[in-house]
């Protein structure tokens, strides 16, 4: 029963301050309970990653204290970008040697990402596979400190038209020694390391250009290890960046999920390269527009020349036409009938004379599986 106090023609409700003395002591106890609950989350996220660090033990890459990182990153000043995981900024190592140090923002999946990226490209070493330098793991604070790329990523080349830089430099030569050096590094994650690695998000922006314009494979926040006799792998969901989930990680009619995912990644990369354009999104109403792969295996099957900017000799077209025979292969929809990375690598280093023609890689332009958001399920 509430109260009212009569003041000549003013009614004034005494109990509205007891009202609003409940709200606000009920949010007091909900924050406390949620700030409660996130330290408990929170720390039990530090426990599992600590744990990991000491199963992991003492070897390469060096860890860094918070105070370190901020020091190597010169208080982060200099951002270079920003990717699904954290903000990348330029830095340098004590030794002058400069580096690029991603802050992992938040506690986006349970710590994954960082134990992820500290697994795999921890322990290995290819001249293909960006190097990681060194990490950090200080409470929820983490980072990790990777070889410096001076010339970013293919996907500021791929699509010059948005990042004003000429695609020029993009020639068919250098095309073929791009996908020649992103194929050897996947074929080394695949078949060369005591487990197999699987990336689950090769695309352009992943693949970061050093001085020489050699390309090195980064990003693996989503990377997942099995037995290299291990054919087929269990994910509870799709993961990756639309445009470059293979078939089979949304339906298991496809197939089953392997290493032959990363292999139709790198297929949609190869095919986004020799073309300049982006693998279009089914998402997006525009009927007039015409799905990439079909778009490009017309092109093969008729003959007709690419509508590049850049004079190409009657050779330089060849190598395109044949780069684009390998990833039409590549991205084939049953998992069986796309080549290994080695095979691969066997296409594009003096056998691409000759290819056969792959059977049409795809269903139809209204008949393909609807792309989800890059997730880290």
């Amino acid at each position: 029963m509430i109260f009212f106090l009569h003041a000549g023609t003013h009614v004034i409700p005494i109990a509205v301050s007891s009202v609003a003395a409940f709200v606000v002591l009920s949010l007091m106890v909900a924050t406390a309970i949620y700030l409660s609950l996130k330290s408990r989350y929170n720390e039990e996220i530090n426990m599992k990653v600590e744990m990991f660090l000491k199963a992991y033990g003492t070897s390469k890459p060096t860890r860094y204290t918070f105070t370190e990182v901020k020091k190597i990153g010169r208080r982060f000043k200099d951002k270079l970008g920003q990717d699904g995981f954290g903000s990348v900024y330029k830095g340098e190592l004590p030794n002058g040697v400069p580096v690029a140090v991603k802050m992992l923002e938040g506690s986006t999946g349970e710590g994954e990402e960082f134990i992820n990226e500290v697994a795999t490209i921890g322990l290995i070493h290819h001249a293909n596979i960006v190097r990681l330098l060194g990490f950090c793991s200080e409470g929820m604070r983490r980072a990790l400190i990777y070889e410096f790329m001076p010339n970013e990523s293919l996907e500021k080349y791929i699509f010059a038209h948005v990042s004003n830089v000429s695609r020029q430099l993009l020639t068919p030569n250098k095309m073929l020694d791009i996908a020649l050096g992103i194929a050897r590094g996947m074929e080394y994650l695949h078949q060369g390391c005591n487990q197999r690695i699987l990336h689950f998000d090769i695309k352009p922006h992943n693949i970061l250009l050093d001085y020489n314009f050699n390309p090195k494979i980064s990003d693996f926040g989503l990377a997942k290890l099995c037995a290299r006799d291990q054919s087929i792998v269990t994910l509870t969901a799709a993961r990756g960046t639309m445009g470059y989930i293979a078939p089979e990680l949304y339906s298991r009619n496809f197939g089953g999920v392997s290493y032959k995912s990363d292999v139709y990644s790198f297929g949609m990369l190869v095919l986004e390269m020799v073309s300049g354009r982006r693998n279009s999104d089914p998402s997006v109403e525009n009927q007039d527009e015409v799905y990439l792969p079909e778009w490009i295996y017309q092109k093969v099957i008729s003959g007709h020349d690419w509508e590049l900017t850049l004079e190409m000799t009657a050779e330089d077209k060849e190598k395109m036409r044949q780069l684009s025979i390998v990833g039409l292969w590549c991205i084939q929809w049953n998992p069986k009938n796309r080549p290994s990375m080695t095979k691969v690598v066997n296409m594009l280093t003096g056998r691409l004379q000759n290819l056969q023609i792959p059977p049409k890689p795809f269903v139809s332009s209204d008949n393909r599986p609807m792309p989800q958001n890059r997730t880290n399920t």
